[in-house]
């Protein structure tokens, strides 16, 4: 990594723009890779200052943060929408948005300082295939070809909260961490009841932390 870069205020801000991405990920990026990067750039300064990005994930923004989420972008159906809830700082939504431009992705936020870092974002990276909505679930009032969530809640109650904005025929993509097959023994009968028709763990190989994907169809 460079040196740390400084703002005018004096803060010491990291500098990835020079850091080079794991090698798997030009097979997801392929030409829009320059982009990905200005996108770790934004999480590494922007992304910091706002409260979005812990100061400690700097180092490890690629492979635990943009490639645990891209990794999964070629699951998503050629020019999909996709509904990204709790987005965050973006992951995975916005990532699949860099590498997958086919794709139609609205990142669903309720906090205002999150959606305004989003609107920045969005706009700095030129993107034309993504909607900001500041809004909780519940409050979403139309349906997706994919819905995914990462990091956001058990899958009981994200079940609860996503599945409902899935179009019949669509599917929830829940990022998920080791103890996935866990959470569906236990949400399996709740997610059956609100229209699941099946379940299945998918793990994307990502260098040494793969990712862990709840995949249910509806």
């Amino acid at each position: 990594m460079t040196g740390p870069e400084s703002d005018p205020g004096g803060a010491s801000r990291p500098d990835v723009s020079r850091e080079t991405p794991p090698s798997h990920a030009a097979g997801v990026f392929a030409s829009r890779l320059p982009l990905a990067e200005e996108y770790a750039q934004i999480l590494a300064t922007d992304g910091v200052v706002k409260g979005l990005i812990g100061p400690r994930e700097v180092p490890r923004l690629w492979d635990r943060h943009i490639m645990n989420s891209a990794v999964v972008a070629p699951r998503v159906p050629q020019g999909a929408s996709v509904a990204d809830i709790g987005t965050g700082a973006g992951l995975p939504g916005l990532v699949w948005a860099i590498a997958r431009p086919d794709l139609h992705v609205t990142l669903v936020e309720p906090l205002l300082r999150r959606t305004r870092f989003l609107d920045e974002a969005v706009a700095n990276l030129g993107l034309d295939n993504v909607t900001v909505l500041r809004a909780r679930a519940e409050e979403v009032d139309e349906t997706y070809e994919v819905v995914t969530a990462r990091a956001v809640a058990a899958l009981d109650k994200l079940g609860r909260w996503c599945l409902p904005l899935v179009t019949k025929g669509g599917v929830l993509l829940a990022l998920k961490g080791r103890t996935a097959q866990e959470e569906v023994t236990a949400a399996t009968a709740t997610l059956h009841r609100l229209g699941a028709t099946t379940i299945v763990v998918t793990t994307y190989e990502n260098g040494d932390v793969p990712t862990t994907v709840v995949e249910v169809s509806k």
